[in-house]
């Protein structure tokens, strides 16, 4: 069955955290649509340097979660604290988990969900220097490349990848996950 799934993102994605799964979620046959901030396009980055560009799909203030089966959320320092600033992108966020749709962010791209207020009581893992935001926020930290509680899956870092990209297909697979809530 056709998927379309959505990529919250901005300036400052960590480039492999993007593009991976984005390329593995097409593989599957899925639509994955890079949401962002402003339309054009939007920037990575890549061993301590600005990267390529990506083209923005969908302008936040346009997209809306019932058009989706599935929320990604890659990492990289500048993209998630940019995005965390922004109302609009954490009721997004909160969004999918009040849908009980499956959510997968990777390396620092769990800072949002502080903001959303969706971790009290989750088990995930993510970059270390981000583990007492998690801990802070309720959630139960752990230093695995991939850990999957009700529908979220989270990852530490881009060496991450292939065990992300696969629990997050698995996990969308499986649809909505009714413990997956706010």
């Amino acid at each position: 069955m056709k998927k379309n799934i959505a990529i919250l993102a901005t300036n400052g994605f960590e480039e492999s955290e993007l593009s991976s799964p984005k390329a593995y979620l097409e593989e599957q046959g899925w639509n994955a649509d890079i949401i962002s901030l402003k339309s054009g396009t939007i920037k990575g980055w890549k061993d301590g340097n600005w990267s390529n560009e990506y083209n923005v799909d969908v302008v936040l203030d346009q997209a809306n979660e019932a058009d989706y089966d599935a929320l990604v959320l890659p990492g990289g320092v500048i993209n998630p604290d940019l995005l965390r600033r922004e109302e609009a992108a954490v009721n997004f966020v909160r969004a999918f988990f009040k849908s009980k749709k499956p959510v997968a962010a990777i390396c620092h791209g769990p800072q949002i969900l502080v903001d959303a207020d969706v971790l009290e009581g989750r088990k995930v893992t993510s970059f270390f220097s981000v583990k007492n935001d998690l801990k802070n926020a309720g959630a139960h930290w752990e230093d695995s490349e991939v850990v999957v509680d009700n529908g979220l899956v989270t990852s530490r870092n881009p060496n991450d990848l292939p065990a992300f990209n696969k629990k997050m297909v698995e996990e969308i697979k499986e649809g909505k996950h009714e413990r997956q809530t706010v």
